[in-house]
């Protein structure tokens, strides 16, 4: 079919730097929010900066056992974080990779406007479907929530 992008935003009350300092560099925080989801992430190759490789361990409810993100961009000046899904059992014979650019912008109440692009690139001729995009959608909509949900029950953290 081809490639596909789809764009999203959510608000949250966080302040940019400490959303993050928490959702983006601290690979421990997912995995201790929402442990039936992800069970780790690990670094396997590289320092954390562009070009490294990490490890994504899915929970023992979810129907997939890990994932490979490789680290595209990170600019902590300007809040924008690129990485690459490469490798995946959830893939199969469906999708070649899926490219993600996350931004945290600043809101006008003090919180912030996190905008996601996802950037689909099936293999061959398949065809991904809305109702795809959905549920992968839903789940990241799910670790964000977890995420904000420990900032505001933790507000000393991550200042």
């Amino acid at each position: 079919m081809g490639i596909i992008t789809h764009e999203s935003e959510v608000t949250t009350s966080i302040p940019p730097t400490k959303l993050f300092n928490a959702f983006i560099l601290d690979d421990n925080l997912i995995p201790k929010a929402l442990p039936q989801a992800i069970k780790s992430i690990e670094i396997i190759e590289g320092d954390g900066g562009v070009g490294s490789i990490k490890l994504i361990t899915f929970g023992e409810g979810s129907q997939f056992k890990s994932a490979k993100h490789r680290v595209d961009k990170l600019d902590k000046d300007n809040l924008i974080y690129g990485y690459t899904v490469i490798e995946g059992d959830a893939f199969k014979d469906v999708i070649e990779k899926v490219c993600y650019v996350v931004k945290i912008e600043a809101s006008g109440d003090g919180g912030s406007v996190c905008k996601t692009s996802s950037t689909y690139h099936p293999k061959g001729d398949v065809v991904i479907t809305e109702e795809q995009i959905k549920a992968g959608k839903e789940k990241a909509l799910q670790m964000f929530k977890a995420v904000e949900a420990y900032l505001l029950a933790h507000p000393d953290a991550y200042n």
